[in-house]
């Protein structure tokens, strides 16, 4: 005959107390593994793209999502072309323009993220942001574009990775060949065709500035737009792209 054991209340309160503790720690373990995997997976993708130019980008993607849904034949685009075929004066002009202290960081400008993070607290919205180029491009690789503090989180362990892995010359290299410039168009080459009917190696001062000043908002202009807010941005960017120190 079997014999049947009785809990007493207090017993069985601790064996609930267990199984829910016993859970949770299995569960805290398969998401720590998932995290490391998922961080694993952007690391392989990093070094490969150390040698090899990247074929899309996650931001490539949902643009051309988009895009088709609105036109099924919709296509972007992009042509990479390497450092040596960039001009000179867009390479200074994004730097001048989105990263001035880009030699001099480790992948996040903290002068330039308290000044984004005070300019929000007063108005009281994101009006203001102190990404680096370094930040833009793992956002640009690998992330939505939602604002999320775990996605915040997990743009700046890219970042990490990509300052850790690539050299600055890579680093810029891919993200004048990944960024948007205008409905579809990405990368440098696309860009200076598109807007000015040259190649990316052919661009004057006047013409890199002018990119330059469209990445914070670069579906809003058309092929040779010109606007006051762009002047402005022009000339500003002309201004510091002597300055500008290149990897």
């Amino acid at each position: 005959r079997t014999a049947l054991v009785r809990l007493t209340p207090h017993a069985l309160r601790l064996a609930m107390l267990r199984a829910v503790w016993r859970t949770i720690w299995v569960t805290l373990l398969l998401a720590l593994s998932a995290l490391v995997i998922v961080q694993f997976w952007f690391v392989i993708h990093i070094w490969y793209w150390v040698d090899h130019p990247p074929e899309s980008t996650a931001f490539m993607d949902a643009r051309l999502e988009q895009l088709r849904g609105k036109n099924p034949r919709a296509t972007l685009q992009y042509q990479w072309v390497p450092y040596s075929r960039i001009s000179v004066s867009l390479k200074r002009a994004i730097i001048a323009a989105e990263d001035a202290k880009f030699l001099d960081h480790d992948g996040f400008d903290w002068d330039s993220i308290a000044k984004a993070y005070e300019k929000n607290l007063k108005q009281g919205k994101i009006v203001a942001g102190g990404s680096t180029i370094s930040q833009q491009l793992a956002k640009n690789l690998f992330l939505s574009g939602g604002r999320t503090w775990w996605r915040k989180a997990q743009e700046a362990a890219i970042t990490v990775m990509l300052e850790t892995i690539m050299t600055k010359r890579r680093i810029l290299e891919i993200y004048l060949n990944v960024i948007e410039w205008g409905s579809g168009i990405f990368g440098a080459e696309a860009a200076a065709r598109h807007h000015f009917g040259v190649t990316a190696a052919n661009l004057t001062p006047e013409q890199a500035a002018h990119l330059a000043a469209m990445v914070p908002s670069p579906r809003r202009y058309r092929a040779g737009a010109e606007t006051p807010y762009l002047q402005k941005r022009k000339e500003i960017i002309l201004s510091r792209m002597n300055a500008a120190q290149l990897p």
